[in-house]
């Protein structure tokens, strides 16, 4: 069973920053595909970022291209989203994803599991 646990939710200014994390139990963390996906109040579930199994190869939504970072420590099954510049409509539940699933990282079908997500606010 694999499990994701993330963490590094808070309140924050517009204009600041946060570090999500997302640990993942198992010894096959390379293999899987990661993503970070985001449910706002009232809204749908969205695709934030996804990276390769090795890292190599990244993924954005336009809406936080150039903000957000996200990124992968293998040795330590660790995923990784560094956003800066934040802004109140980033306000959502963040949630880390991991697969092993043919498709685009963009759509939920990519994941396999997922995390219990963490809360991140932004001010103005």
């Amino acid at each position: 069973q694999v499990q994701l646990v993330e963490s590094g939710g808070g309140l924050v200014q517009a204009g600041g920053s946060l570090r999500l994390s997302c640990a993942v139990s198992g010894r096959t963390f390379s293999r899987y595909a990661m993503g970070w996906f985001r449910r706002a109040p009232g809204k749908e579930r969205e695709f934030v970022a996804g990276i390769s199994g090795s890292g190599g190869i990244t993924y954005y939504a336009d809406s936080v291209k150039g903000r957000f970072t996200i990124s992968r420590d293998n040795a330590k099954n660790t995923l990784y989203l560094q956003m800066n510049s934040l802004k109140p409509e980033d306000t959502a539940v963040y949630y880390c994803a991991g697969g092993t699933n043919g498709g685009s990282y963009y759509y939920t079908q990519k994941y396999d599991y997922w995390g219990q997500g963490t809360q991140v606010t932004v001010s103005s």
